[in-house]
């Protein structure tokens, strides 16, 4: 109501309304300078990926990929300065799956080998300057 925004510092949104914070709201490309965020929860994105699958961050920043492909390419997104996001990549029950990585830094030049081992998971997370996609291996060989 209007005592919470007044209470904020009258603060308006470009209709000049008073903006609130009760309630569900959906803010879509608002910057937010030095927030607090307790107990959030991001979206988590599950998907086959066939032969190949393009990652897409609009689907979510955490990314449960399950091979089911003999080979399967992994095509990342656009590098943007700040993007991170995580891929959990699962065998299928057949395992032995194999994947190639496009354009993903990792350390010391080498990509790492994926478990192929049927039903189980690796975790990789990745970073973006804007230029480049950074992989790092966060684990291997979990339990699905």
């Amino acid at each position: 109501g209007t005592g919470v925004a007044t209470a904020l510092g009258n603060n308006t949104n470009s209709t000049g309304g008073f903006t609130t914070i009760d309630g569900t709201a959906t803010l879509t490309n608002k910057t937010l300078t030095n927030p607090t965020v307790t107990n959030y929860v991001e979206t988590l994105y599950s998907a086959n990926t066939g032969a190949c699958i393009s990652v897409s961050l609009a689907n979510g920043t955490v990314q449960q990929l399950t091979l089911n492909s003999a080979s399967v390419t992994i095509t990342m997104p656009t590098a943007v300065a700040g993007k991170s996001f995580v891929i959990y990549l699962r065998q299928d029950a057949t395992g032995s799956r194999t994947v190639t990585w496009s354009t993903v830094n990792w350390a010391g030049g080498t990509t790492p080998t994926i478990t192929g081992t049927a039903n189980k998971q690796d975790i990789y997370s990745f970073f973006s300057d804007g230029t480049s996609w950074y992989g790092v291996t966060v684990g291997q060989n979990y339990t699905q």
